[in-house]
């Protein structure tokens, strides 16, 4: 594809993350404390997938280091957002178990995030949402792929580093209305 793929990557990208910003921006407007980082969410959303996680699980799925996610596991257990439980096969390793305020925060922020999206949404054409419709199983297979080549290559993960970096000071915040996530 060569140079038309490059600039379809890049604008791809630059659309994503675009909005990704916007959204976060929209919703942490409403948010109810603690004030969650992006990393600290990717985190909560793998223990949600993966309830009795292993830290050093956790960390290959997001692709960080350990000691990074284990600075992200003490900052969500202070906020209340996470149980370490001792593995009781392991002594030495905790177990990640999420509290039942960051299940009602996680999905109250899905919600208000497809809520927010889909009124967007509802304001294009037939047309306009046809196409973002028919475009979602490509770029599902597009992630696979990205996933698959950046495990093979054991290369960091861009979305847990990209959330910390490209909000720069900003938070993100699943709101809760009268729960979590």
């Amino acid at each position: 594809m060569g140079s038309d793929g490059v600039r379809l990557g890049g604008d791809l990208m630059d659309v994503t993350m675009a909005m990704r910003r916007v959204v976060r921006r929209r919703l942490r407007e409403a948010a109810p404390p603690p004030d969650l980082r992006p990393a600290q969410i990717e985190l909560m959303v793998v223990v949600d997938r993966n309830p009795g996680v292993s830290v050093a699980a956790a960390a290959r799925e997001l692709r960080l280091a350990d000691n990074s996610v284990s600075t992200l596991v003490n900052q969500l257990v202070r906020a209340g957002m996470l149980r370490r439980e001792t593995d009781p096969d392991d002594r030495r390793a905790a177990r990640l178990e999420l509290t039942d305020a960051a299940r009602r925060r996680l999905a109250a922020w899905r919600d208000r995030r497809a809520r927010l999206v889909g009124a967007h949404l509802g304001e294009l054409s037939e047309e306009d949402r046809a196409s973002i419709t028919a475009a979602l199983p490509a770029l599902r297979r597009l992630l696979a792929r990205l996933a698959e080549d950046g495990a093979a290559n054991g290369a960091p993960s861009d979305a847990a580093h990209e959330d910390a970096g490209d909000a720069g000071d900003e938070r993100e915040h699943p709101s809760s209305d009268g729960g979590e996530r």
